[in-house]
């Protein structure tokens, strides 16, 4: 590390960090972390796994919850390598190309999770919009063609990410954010001019995960206003129960990502914590709870 020039550096490694304040504490908190792990990868194999068994639930509706299932395995397994490696093993040193692999995973995952939340907003809107069409409007083909065209969107849209970090020289202190590589967080690191890669990621951002939360916006406004004109209490509260699942979801999924964006564009004025906790809360909270939610709150699945 010390061969490397302070200003002209292109460190072949980064350094990850842990929980500040708590770095004494890594065997501990690898218990409740590993937990989490558990939690995820078990609830979203079973959610596969009854959707798959139970022949009622081979409906629309549950091919895009397995599809919120596999993202949130992926992002899971996208995390996994560095963030055990720092609590379990103390290791914090990650090479550039492990990096840049894993951040492009973990966005790839990301705006494929989000994607999958507005194909579900958009099934639950022509489900309460028009009912005796459902049927024919959202057909298992139809269903095929949205995944694999969203699953498309996200492999390119994020594949000149790691391109475009490749070729910038980065300064020391080669020190990351958090306990694992994301695209803003190496970037700032560069020496080198990096407005491609700022200009890029901003494009990617607001075409993919922010048009999207727009879009799942206009679709709830659309169900809600549907849902007024239904004359029966009963019958609105019945068409609106079956939307709470995906709302907690969205909720889940994009609180935490503005969240992280905003304390990157005021970091400085941030305590160190809040983004290592946001960024933890970002990449784990949606895979354990995501399960959790829709096995209490669809009574097919709690069943």
């Amino acid at each position: 590390m010390a061969a490397f020039n302070h200003t002209s550096a292109s460190p072949a490694v980064f350094l990850l960090v842990d929980i500040p304040g708590l770095e004494q504490a890594h065997g501990w908190l690898a218990i409740p972390l590993c937990s989490l792990y558990i939690v995820a990868v078990l609830g979203n194999c079973t959610i596969l796994f009854i959707i798959r068994a139970d022949p009622s639930l081979h409906q629309p509706m549950y091919y895009f919850l397995s599809m919120l299932a596999l993202s949130d395995l992926g992002l899971s397994a996208s995390t996994l390598p560095t963030m055990l490696s720092i609590f379990l093993l103390n290791s914090r040193k990650v090479n550039a190309d492990a990096c840049f692999a894993q951040l492009y995973f973990i966005h790839t995952f990301s705006v494929m999770e989000s994607a999958v939340l507005l194909a579900m907003a958009f099934d639950r809107f022509v489900a309460i919009h028009k009912p005796l069409r459902y049927a024919s409007i959202i057909t298992n083909t139809t269903v095929a063609r949205i995944g694999l065209a969203f699953m498309v969107r996200s492999v390119l849209m994020v594949m000149p990410t790691p391109v475009l970090l490749w070729r910038l020289r980065y300064c020391l202190p080669n020190v990351l954010s958090h306990s694992f590589c994301l695209h803003q967080d190496v970037m700032k690191l560069a020496c080198s001019n990096r407005t491609i890669n700022s200009i890029y990621g901003l494009f990617v951002v607001i075409t993919t995960m922010g048009l999207d939360a727009l879009l799942i916006v206009l679709s709830y406004v659309m169900i809600i206003t549907t849902v007024l004109s239904i004359a029966s209490k009963e019958e609105r509260l019945k068409a609106l129960n079956t939307c709470v699942s995906h709302i907690c979801a969205a909720l889940i999924f994009y609180i935490p990502m503005i969240g992280i964006s905003v304390i990157h564009r005021f970091e400085e004025r941030a305590s160190p914590l809040v983004p290592v906790l946001m960024a933890d809360v970002y990449v784990l909270v949606p895979p354990v709870m995501n399960p959790i939610v829709y096995s209490v709150k669809t009574k097919q699945i709690h069943r």
